[in-house]
């Protein structure tokens, strides 16, 4: 064990033992004390770490657990940052809360805080999607704003994630500046619990109403639902907070066939019929895979517990349903937003769209093919959100998202947005079908005009301290000694993203990259290859994001090509000694 006695974690234990406790936290840490050594030691060696997104831990009494304790201090000190930015007067903030154990606890208790330090505080009545909190905070004016969730992590998980005044996730300077507010709070007794009801306003439908009135503006094609409004769709929300708005934006939208699983329609923070509550995971989309097999349903989709991300099922031209991973949905929403807005001629010029450094760059080609611009961002939709306000009132964001299942339609929120990318793939099901096609052979169309990409993900995980030791060994022989050739493919360009600098090997030029600092490295390969490698920022592990390409010189060639494109990404796996 690292650096701090079993002593020392005894006495911090038994400091929990105190007053300001409630009975409930005494028990459990009493307990520990007595029956629980190796639980204690995790639950009181380190701090549960506030950082730039918030909390995100395991449920339980202790300075490294989600508690009321832990998510106190970080509600003290983010109503403490944003006095010392704002002055005391006037304040506001909207809470949200999902489906997970405790997150209503958790967010009344965050409410409560809030009141007490004089802020008025919109509250939802009852679990919300994630997108809705973003929303609210800019339609009520609201100085901040907190979801508790944990997203798609196992049951045991909670999570706290802070927002600022445009809707956005806090990013730099108010990120590390909430931070050091948050680490000034040295005690339970500095946190104000003591609910002033007055200040608390229970929000609901009327707000409901007034996303969806947004979402459906995101429509292209209205007459073309009006058509096929009996597209089959079956929708899971995995037990999580979809099932209060999704199924309400289809309707809106004009489906009628909407066909729920109703076993995973039960708000459930335990997640009963699925592995993982992910719509990343195969697993998670398997009941509703099935239940659209028994009723002939055309298109299945998924979001998680929070309704931020949206996994899809289509058939292939088998007949048999697949899913698309994340890169494949964003290329179809986003050539749908942009086919549209052409066909329709709504462009005005100053639009644009976004995508993540390690997302696909076919997003780059279809962007180009309609002259439109695009910009890379790092993971994560709160440089979106950046992006989208340091525009705003020059330039028009039309959409955007990330690999990892992320996707933002329009303006009015400021986060990724499963309810209107659920409405709109839903669209472009029913448009491809008014062509006579599948959303899988529109795939095939798109890739056939712009390159076949296909991407692949490894996460190779290392716990613990030697693990991160070696995490970092690897980033910095990537960094100090990068490979001339990968699978015999020379190296054309790097970016390092931690030096912010762009080296075109064959020119020797270096171009400064116009980002953050941040632990990515990226090569280029010769032949096209992209590989993005990224240590984890919540996990004990290293990401390697492989994109190849070609062309598909037509769809009936699909299979045999991606069998191509498959072999050279696990040729340079092999190459790289990752498996």
């Amino acid at each position: 064990m690292s650096m701090i006695s079993i002593d020392a974690i005894r006495k911090k234990a038994e400091s929990w033992l105190g007053e300001e406790f409630n009975d409930e936290t005494r028990r459990e840490v009493r307990y520990l004390l007595e029956n629980d050594e190796k639980k204690l030691i995790d639950a009181f060696y380190q701090d549960l770490e506030f950082g730039t997104g918030g909390l995100r831990g395991i449920m339980g009494a202790g300075i490294n657990r989600m508690n009321i304790y832990t998510l106190g201090m970080a509600t003290q000190g983010l109503a403490n940052y944003i006095i010392k930015q704002c002055g005391s007067i006037g304040l506001k903030v909207a809470i949200a809360y999902d489906c997970r154990n405790n997150s209503k606890y958790f967010g009344e208790t965050t409410a409560d805080i809030f009141s007490a330090n004089g802020f008025e505080v919109y509250l939802f009545e009852s679990l919300r999607p994630t997108p809705e909190l973003s929303f609210a905070i800019r339609h009520y004016n609201c100085h901040t704003g907190v979801v508790i969730t944990a997203s798609h992590n196992p049951p045991e998980y909670n999570g706290y994630k802070a927002y600022w005044n445009d809707g956005g996730q806090v990013v730099a300077p108010h990120d590390t500046g909430i931070i050091e507010e948050v680490r000034k709070i040295k005690s339970v007794s500095d946190i104000k619990f003591e609910r002033k009801s007055e200040k608390i306003i229970l929000i609901g439908k009327e707000t409901d109403d007034l996303f969806l009135h947004e979402v459906l503006k995101m429509s292209i094609n209205p007459g073309v639902i009006k058509k096929f409004s009996d597209l089959g769709i079956v929708y899971t929300p995995i037990h999580g907070t979809g099932v209060k708005l999704v199924p309400p934006a289809l309707k809106m939208f004009g489906f009628s066939n909407i066909i729920s699983v109703p076993e995973q329609d039960i708000s459930d923070g335990n997640f009963p019929t699925v592995k993982s509550p992910n719509p990343e995971e195969p697993d998670a989309l398997r009941m509703a895979i099935e239940k659209a097999i028994e009723t002939g349903a055309e298109l299945v989709m998924a979001t998680d517990p929070d309704a931020d991300r949206l996994g899809i099922a289509v058939k292939n031209n088998k007949g048999e349903f697949i899913l698309l991973n994340g890169n494949q949905t964003g290329v179809i929403l986003i050539w749908y937003i942009l086919s549209q807005y052409s066909e329709r001629k709504k462009y005005k010029g100053n639009e644009y769209i976004i995508k993540t450094i390690v997302t696909t760059d076919l997003l780059e080609r279809i962007a180009e093919g309609y002259n439109v611009e695009y910009f890379n961002v790092l993971t994560g939709f709160k440089f979106f959100a950046e992006l989208i306000r340091e525009n705003e009132g020059r330039k028009k964001y039309i959409g955007g998202g990330e690999e990892s299942y992320g996707f933002l339609p329009g303006e009015y929120v400021r986060d990724k947005d499963a309810v209107a990318s659920c409405a709109l793939a839903a669209e472009a099901a029913a448009w491809a079908k008014s062509n006579g096609k599948s959303l899988f052979e529109l795939l095939l169309d798109i890739y056939v005009k712009y390159g076949f990409y296909k991407e692949k993900l490894i996460n190779i995980v290392r716990k613990g301290k030697e693990g991160a030791d070696e995490i970092k060994a690897m980033m910095t022989g990537y960094r100090n000694s990068p490979p001339e050739k990968i699978n015999n493919n020379r190296v054309i360009k790097i970016n390092d993203y931690e030096k912010q600098i762009s080296h075109d090997i064959l020119s020797g030029n270096k171009t400064a990259i116009d980002l953050i600092k941040s632990d990515v490295l990226q090569f280029f390969l010769e032949d096209g290859t992209k590989i993005s490698i990224r240590p984890s920022g919540t996990e004990p592990k290293i990401k390697f994001y492989f994109s190849v390409n070609t062309k598909l010189s037509s769809p009936e060639m699909f299979d045999e090509t991606e069998k191509i494109l498959d072999g050279r990404i696990s040729d340079i796996v092999r190459d790289m000694k990752l498996l």
